[in-house]
């Protein structure tokens, strides 16, 4: 199975709310929120092909802080059929490296706490949790995680 990653482009919105229906149910993002993070200025979009069909995508974003700026992973969905299969690996990764390429040090996120698939791939991937929100996706509370980009 060959993984085919490039940039994700507005003219996808409908495969991409399909899928994020799928994973996120209730807390998927609307149409209109995806297709404003894929165009913002500082937002990367990637979608992952496996036989030229679109399997996932990941939206992140470069974020200014107060003293620097950091990398923030705002969504990574794999549709059902193809979890398991390194895909949402390979978007993280792809994210990660063009994070470094504009110098950015450091990159966050956000996940559902029962949420134990993502969990275990982000701390697989060395993302370490540096928080607790409460209440974040509605009544269940979320993990903010943050890896340091070397």
């Amino acid at each position: 199975m060959e993984i085919k990653v490039e940039d994700a482009s507005v003219k996808f919105l409908d495969k991409f709310y399909e899928i994020e229906k799928q994973c996120f149910q209730r807390e998927a993002f609307t149409k209109q929120q995806i297709a404003y993070l894929l165009t913002e200025y500082n937002a990367i979009g990637l979608a992952a092909r496996v036989n030229s069909e679109i399997a996932g995508f990941a939206i992140a974003r470069v974020d200014i802080g107060r003293n620097a700026s950091f990398g923030h992973i705002l969504t990574v969905d794999i549709a059902p059929a193809y979890r398991r299969k390194g895909i949402a690996q390979k978007l993280l990764h792809e994210i990660e490296t063009i994070f470094r390429e504009k110098g950015i040090k450091e990159c966050r996120l956000e996940v559902r706490e029962d949420n134990v698939a993502a969990l275990n791939l982000y701390q697989k991937l060395g993302y370490k949790k540096v928080g607790k929100l409460e209440k974040y996706y509605g009544k269940a509370h979320g993990l903010y995680l943050q890896k340091i980009l070397h």
